[in-house]
């Protein structure tokens, strides 16, 4: 499929790319639109090939890779890896691929942590990939060799969430199991390493306890998007509300209904995209 994007002389009103193994990207989608209510914003969800997490390191490189390609081909200013996976071991070499401000989700999250914790006592959640890639207490430890680090696999939350099971008693069982351990150590702040687990957030901050600091990497992330944006000059000065674009590698419908969950609002249209067929 060819998708003639409409070229611009001025960066500036170029759309940001977005992409992730599937739908927890749409949690740093609806942080950007809040944020930056004004930019456009093309999203690809890999749906034909989630969970990254338990594929090897160099086939998370190649299916990012593609991707940023996809993206990149279709103008974007800017690339947001929100996908803690693909930032944990793709960000560094896409990066280095492009030439254009790319950034992932998880140095946000590490350094809005440190800002808060009162502590140095932090605790990670993510993705059994995410935890066992070691990279978030890699980050937290070379901003602040003293910070202790807590990491912990919570691999059924993904799964709840897209089940819809946001607040179901079943939801707040699994999550006093993964977290008793974290707050048996005693953190003062817990990262969301996970896009889907903002969507439970509440019931994490439950679980944990009301005076543990919960960091959405979500926001965070949007908050570096938009600092990015000013330091280059690169806000649009479009004043018109955007025409937002969602392409995913397979089931359009399905991923458009469970979206609603993440965006709080209807998708327009979900475009089906075959890498392998376009790249």
């Amino acid at each position: 499929m060819t998708d003639q994007w409409p070229k611009t002389n001025d960066s500036r009103n170029l759309p940001i790319g977005v992409f992730d193994s599937g739908l927890g990207g749409l949690t740093v989608v609806k942080q950007l639109i809040r944020q930056l209510p004004h930019e456009q914003i093309i999203y690809f969800g890999d749906t034909a090939r989630v969970p990254y997490g338990s594929k090897s390191v160099e086939t998370v490189q190649k299916f990012s890779l593609q991707i940023a390609n996809f993206l990149a081909e279709r103008g974007v200013k800017m690339i947001v890896v929100a996908c803690n996976t693909a930032s944990s071991v793709a960000l560094e070499m896409l990066q280095n691929h492009f030439d254009l401000p790319i950034i992932g989700v998880i140095e946000p999250g590490a350094k809005s942590a440190l800002a808060v914790s009162t502590g140095k006592k932090i605790g990670v959640i993510g993705t059994t990939a995410t935890i066992n890639s070691g990279k978030y207490s890699e980050i937290l430890s070379g901003f602040d060799r003293d910070v202790q680090v807590f990491a912990q696999a919570c691999p059924l939350f993904v799964p709840l969430v897209e089940e819809g099971w946001i607040d179901s008693p079943v939801t707040v069982i699994i999550a006093h199991e993964y977290l008793k351990n974290l707050v048996d150590q005693e953190i003062d702040t817990l990262i969301l390493g996970c896009t889907h687990y903002p969507i439970i957030k509440d019931v994490i901050q439950r679980v944990v306890d009301g005076n543990i600091r919960i960091i959405d990497t979500a926001i965070e992330t949007a908050n570096q998007v938009r600092r990015i944006l000013e330091q280059r000059n690169l806000l649009t000065e479009h004043p018109a509300p955007p025409n937002h674009r969602f392409f995913v590698s397979d089931l359009p419908q399905k991923f458009g209904e469970i979206a609603e969950r993440f965006l709080g609002e209807p998708l327009p249209n979900v475009e089906h995209i075959s890498l392998t067929d376009s790249l």
